[in-house]
Protein backbone atom coordinates (compact mmCIF):
# COMPACT_ATOMS: atom_id res chain seq x y z
CA UNK A 1 0.00 0.00 0.00
CA UNK A 2 1.35 3.09 -0.93
CA UNK A 3 -0.17 5.29 1.82
CA UNK A 4 1.65 7.44 4.81
CA UNK A 5 2.20 5.65 7.88
CA UNK A 6 0.67 6.95 10.49
CA UNK A 7 2.90 9.11 12.68
CA UNK A 8 0.58 10.80 15.94
CA UNK A 9 -2.25 9.68 17.48
CA UNK A 10 -5.75 11.31 16.39
CA UNK A 11 -6.73 10.87 20.11
CA UNK A 12 -4.15 12.73 22.02
CA UNK A 13 -1.30 13.81 19.83
CA UNK A 14 1.45 11.40 20.88
CA UNK A 15 4.08 9.45 18.52
CA UNK A 16 2.47 5.93 17.72
CA UNK A 17 4.48 3.24 17.21
CA UNK A 18 3.71 0.42 15.18
CA UNK A 19 3.39 -3.43 17.10
CA UNK A 20 0.76 -6.09 17.61
CA UNK A 21 -1.54 -4.89 19.46
CA UNK A 22 -2.23 -6.62 23.23
CA UNK A 23 -6.47 -7.14 22.12
CA UNK A 24 -5.66 -10.51 20.31
CA UNK A 25 -5.03 -8.78 17.00
CA UNK A 26 -1.97 -10.52 14.85
CA UNK A 27 -0.69 -7.59 12.18
CA UNK A 28 0.95 -4.23 13.05
CA UNK A 29 -0.60 -1.49 14.08
CA UNK A 30 -0.25 1.95 14.37
CA UNK A 31 -0.51 1.81 18.50
CA UNK A 32 -0.35 4.99 20.95
CA UNK A 33 2.10 4.18 23.82
CA UNK A 34 0.15 7.34 25.57
CA UNK A 35 -3.76 6.84 25.48
CA UNK A 36 -3.60 2.94 23.37
CA UNK A 37 -5.70 4.03 20.96
CA UNK A 38 -5.07 1.54 17.99
CA UNK A 39 -5.40 2.83 14.69
CA UNK A 40 -6.51 1.05 12.03
CA UNK A 41 -5.97 1.46 8.39
CA UNK A 42 -8.47 0.50 5.28
CA UNK A 43 -9.17 0.54 2.43
CA UNK A 44 -10.49 3.46 0.68
CA UNK A 45 -13.62 3.07 -1.64
CA UNK A 46 -13.52 4.60 -4.95
CA UNK A 47 -17.05 5.47 -6.32
CA UNK A 48 -18.70 6.02 -10.16
CA UNK A 49 -20.71 5.43 -12.60
CA UNK A 50 -21.26 3.93 -16.24
CA UNK A 51 -22.99 6.85 -17.78
CA UNK A 52 -24.74 5.64 -20.95
CA UNK A 53 -27.38 7.61 -23.52
CA UNK A 54 -27.85 5.18 -26.51
CA UNK A 55 -25.21 3.21 -27.62
CA UNK A 56 -22.85 5.72 -26.19
CA UNK A 57 -20.83 6.24 -22.95
CA UNK A 58 -19.71 9.76 -21.47
CA UNK A 59 -15.85 9.65 -20.68
CA UNK A 60 -14.46 12.49 -18.72
CA UNK A 61 -10.73 13.88 -19.78
CA UNK A 62 -8.82 14.90 -16.53
CA UNK A 63 -7.48 17.89 -15.25
CA UNK A 64 -5.63 16.68 -12.57
CA UNK A 65 -3.28 14.00 -11.08
CA UNK A 66 -2.98 11.65 -11.54
CA UNK A 67 -3.03 10.99 -15.12
CA UNK A 68 -3.75 14.14 -16.23
CA UNK A 69 -5.22 14.64 -19.97
CA UNK A 70 -6.15 10.90 -19.88
CA UNK A 71 -10.19 9.93 -19.76
CA UNK A 72 -11.83 8.13 -17.45
CA UNK A 73 -15.46 7.19 -16.36
CA UNK A 74 -16.46 9.89 -13.44
CA UNK A 75 -15.63 8.64 -10.04
CA UNK A 76 -14.05 9.38 -7.18
CA UNK A 77 -13.29 9.59 -3.57
CA UNK A 78 -16.41 8.19 -1.25
CA UNK A 79 -17.13 10.73 1.21
CA UNK A 80 -18.43 10.31 4.86
CA UNK A 81 -21.98 10.31 5.57
CA UNK A 82 -22.63 9.21 2.12
CA UNK A 83 -23.68 5.43 0.49
CA UNK A 84 -21.90 4.19 -2.85
CA UNK A 85 -24.63 5.28 -4.83
CA UNK A 86 -24.95 8.77 -3.33
CA UNK A 87 -21.02 9.01 -3.73
CA UNK A 88 -20.93 8.05 -7.03
CA UNK A 89 -24.22 10.27 -8.29
CA UNK A 90 -22.21 13.28 -6.45
CA UNK A 91 -18.81 12.51 -8.33
CA UNK A 92 -21.02 12.33 -11.79
CA UNK A 93 -22.31 15.61 -11.09
CA UNK A 94 -18.86 17.57 -10.00
CA UNK A 95 -17.11 15.43 -12.97
CA UNK A 96 -19.55 15.28 -15.49
CA UNK A 97 -22.25 17.96 -14.82
CA UNK A 98 -24.10 14.81 -16.34
CA UNK A 99 -27.83 14.49 -15.28
CA UNK A 100 -28.33 10.68 -14.59
CA UNK A 101 -30.44 8.25 -13.16
CA UNK A 102 -28.43 5.48 -11.33
CA UNK A 103 -29.58 1.70 -12.09
CA UNK A 104 -27.65 -0.87 -10.76
CA UNK A 105 -24.38 -1.80 -9.15
CA UNK A 106 -21.80 -3.00 -12.13
CA UNK A 107 -18.60 -3.11 -10.59
CA UNK A 108 -16.45 -4.15 -7.71
CA UNK A 109 -13.16 -4.23 -7.98
CA UNK A 110 -10.35 -4.25 -6.04
CA UNK A 111 -6.85 -3.01 -6.12
CA UNK A 112 -5.71 -4.20 -2.70
CA UNK A 113 -1.82 -3.16 -3.73
CA UNK A 114 -3.38 0.37 -3.48
CA UNK A 115 -5.76 -0.06 -0.68
CA UNK A 116 -8.44 0.80 -2.43
CA UNK A 117 -12.09 -0.81 -4.01
CA UNK A 118 -13.86 0.83 -7.05
CA UNK A 119 -17.57 0.91 -7.52
CA UNK A 120 -18.86 1.26 -10.72
CA UNK A 121 -22.97 1.69 -11.14
CA UNK A 122 -24.69 1.83 -14.52
CA UNK A 123 -26.49 4.85 -14.89
CA UNK A 124 -29.11 6.57 -17.60
CA UNK A 125 -27.86 10.04 -19.09
CA UNK A 126 -31.22 12.19 -18.85
CA UNK A 127 -29.61 14.30 -21.07
CA UNK A 128 -26.47 14.88 -24.17
CA UNK A 129 -25.68 18.60 -22.29
CA UNK A 130 -23.05 18.14 -20.10
CA UNK A 131 -21.14 21.06 -17.40
CA UNK A 132 -17.71 19.67 -16.22
CA UNK A 133 -16.40 20.32 -13.10
CA UNK A 134 -12.92 21.62 -12.30
CA UNK A 135 -11.46 18.10 -12.32
CA UNK A 136 -12.47 17.76 -16.12
CA UNK A 137 -10.91 19.28 -19.10
CA UNK A 138 -13.69 17.50 -20.90
CA UNK A 139 -16.69 15.76 -20.74
CA UNK A 140 -17.83 13.34 -24.17
CA UNK A 141 -19.84 10.83 -25.17
CA UNK A 142 -18.02 7.73 -27.20
CA UNK A 143 -19.29 4.62 -29.36
CA UNK A 144 -17.96 1.48 -28.09
CA UNK A 145 -15.44 1.74 -31.23
CA UNK A 146 -14.68 5.54 -30.87
CA UNK A 147 -13.20 5.51 -27.22
CA UNK A 148 -9.46 6.31 -26.66
CA UNK A 149 -8.38 3.12 -25.77
CA UNK A 150 -5.06 4.12 -25.61
CA UNK A 151 -5.73 7.03 -23.39
CA UNK A 152 -7.37 5.40 -20.81
CA UNK A 153 -6.55 6.48 -17.19
CA UNK A 154 -6.80 3.55 -14.99
CA UNK A 155 -6.86 -0.43 -15.25
CA UNK A 156 -10.60 -0.11 -13.20
CA UNK A 157 -12.28 1.84 -16.25
CA UNK A 158 -10.71 0.07 -19.23
CA UNK A 159 -11.69 -3.47 -17.28
CA UNK A 160 -15.38 -1.75 -16.53
CA UNK A 161 -15.73 -0.32 -19.91
CA UNK A 162 -15.05 -3.43 -21.75
CA UNK A 163 -17.38 -5.36 -19.48
CA UNK A 164 -20.26 -2.86 -19.94
CA UNK A 165 -20.07 -3.05 -23.48
CA UNK A 166 -19.38 -7.56 -23.32
CA UNK A 167 -22.69 -7.40 -21.48
CA UNK A 168 -24.53 -4.76 -23.78
CA UNK A 169 -23.91 -7.09 -26.74
CA UNK A 170 -25.25 -10.18 -24.49
CA UNK A 171 -28.21 -8.20 -24.24
CA UNK A 172 -27.98 -8.38 -20.40
CA UNK A 173 -26.23 -6.86 -17.44
CA UNK A 174 -24.52 -8.39 -14.35
CA UNK A 175 -22.75 -7.27 -11.65
CA UNK A 176 -18.73 -8.06 -11.80
CA UNK A 177 -16.53 -8.90 -9.25
CA UNK A 178 -12.81 -8.58 -9.60
CA UNK A 179 -9.31 -7.82 -8.30
CA UNK A 180 -6.63 -6.38 -9.90
CA UNK A 181 -2.86 -7.10 -9.23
Amino acid sequence: MHRSPIKHCKNCGASVVYRVPDDGDIKQRAVCPSCQLIHYENPLNVVGTVPHLGDRVLLCKRNIEPRWGKWTLPAGFMELGETTSEGAARETDEEAGAEIELEGLFTIINVARVGQVHLFYRAKLLSDKFDPGHESLEARLYAEHEIPWDEIAFKTVKETLELFFADRRAGHFQVHHLDIA
